[in-house]
């Protein structure tokens, strides 16, 4: 879909006509010529469904959001203290809307993929809505705070702090296709660092634009964050606090599985049931720590 219509996009074509003109418009760009050249159009409707699906599906999130929201807003329903928060809620996903578009925008000008950056943007900013959705419902919730020490939370803001890094160069290694390159572990085709990490000049490109690279820090981010969460694990048994170390278990185990499943992913040249699992791991081992953090906010002695 090389086209942004917010209100008019929710209707898929429904005349060969307007098939005709969607398809002539996708032909203007860089995904038909340099790799569907020739393409018919029956082929080009299942390639649409699946953006068309997506963008859907973002528009009934926003609805499912936004109606119930105006409508307790609008009968007096809600406390003073959580409208601002919810005003920012909505904001956050109709920004991320926009962030969506201005990635696919990267696609249509010169190559058939998205920036990798914009792509690292939008992901985040997804896994930041749902993060702060689930602080507000855990808000709503009044749970007891946890006691932990000082030791134990700040291990668990590094721990977020490294997953954050990792999932931005999740985003890279994907919106690059890093994976399909060197797809033994733990070693790249023998090698710990191969030599074409460092190809480009200045150093720093390397960083955020060498598949090697991207791959190569990728997967020893993932080794830190694993280090981090039994750290963390370590800390919390010594913790008299029940609840604590079921919760850092519950995080453990969820960071093992998405540890296990990348590796799968690498070495089966990145299939798309396991890559899309990968990705729903994320979303999970998000949803444990801000639970952890959450429950154990303010409470260090």
């Amino acid at each position: 879909m090389v086209e942004w219509r917010p209100l008019l996009g929710a209707f898929p074509p429904t005349s060969d006509a307007e098939w005709q003109r969607v398809f002539a418009a996708y032909q203007n760009y860089p995904q038909y010529q340099l790799v569907n050249q020739g393409m018919t159009l029956d082929a080009f409707k299942p390639i649409f469904y699946w953006e068309y699906g997506h963008r859907l599906l973002g528009r009934l999130i926003g609805v499912m959001f936004a109606l119930p929201f105006f409508f307790f807003l609008f009968t007096g329903r809600l406390e003073s203290r959580l409208k601002p928060k919810l005003w920012i809620a909505l904001l956050l996903g109709g920004s991320q809307g926009l962030m969506g578009w201005y990635m696919v925008k990267s696609g249509l000008v010169d190559e058939p993929l998205v920036s990798h950056f914009r792509l690292a943007a939008h992901l985040c900013l997804a896994l930041v809505i749902f993060a702060y959705l689930v602080w507000l419902v855990m808000d709503q919730i009044n749970l007891a705070r946890l006691q932990v020490s000082t030791l134990y939370r700040r291990t668990a803001l590094l721990f977020a702090g490294l997953l954050t890094i990792q999932i931005v160069y999740g985003a890279f290694v994907a919106g690059n296709r890093a994976g399909y390159g060197f797809n033994t572990y733990p070693l790249m085709n023998g090698e710990w660092l191969p030599e074409v990490a460092l190809n480009l000049l200045p150093f720093w490109h390397n960083l955020v634009d060498n598949n090697a690279m991207l791959q190569f820090i990728h997967r020893w981010l993932g080794a830190l964050v694993m280090a981090a969460v039994l750290m963390l694990f370590a800390i919390a048994w010594r913790i008299e606090e029940a609840k604590v170390r079921t919760l850092t278990y519950v995080l453990l185990v969820v960071v093992i599985l998405q540890f296990v499943i990348g590796v799968m992913t690498l070495i089966y040249v990145i299939p798309i049931g396991l890559a899309s699992t990968h990705q729903a791991g994320a979303c999970i081992v998000v949803l444990a720590i801000v639970v952890l953090l959450h429950r154990t906010a303010g409470s260090e002695k």
